[in-house]
């Protein structure tokens, strides 16, 4: 296992150490996690052409019950649901 500490640039960018980055090429994607103080980084690029659209379905999914728990959200009958669920 490899540990290496680095810094956030105040553009928001994050250095990979050499060391580390062997594997990884210009162009290359990479995908971040994060569990409360945890981070987990990823190369995402050898990753299923589905992964993109279900993180994206994820990503739509918690920012829905994050409007739930809020108490953002309202009551429709099921044709209208229905008709915008059509617009996805």
């Amino acid at each position: 296992m490899n540990i290496a500490i680095t810094k956030m640039s105040s553009k928001g960018q994050i250095v990979i150490p050499a060391e580390m980055r062997a594997d990884i090429e210009e162009g290359d994607k990479i995908m971040i996690i994060q569990n409360k103080d945890q981070w987990v980084m990823k190369k995402a690029t050898k990753l299923d052409s589905n992964f993109e659209k279900d993180l994206e379905f994820a990503k739509q999914t918690e920012e829905a019950w994050k409007s739930y728990k809020k108490g953002e959200f309202k009551s429709m009958k099921s044709e209208e649901f229905l008709s915008e669920l059509e617009k996805w």
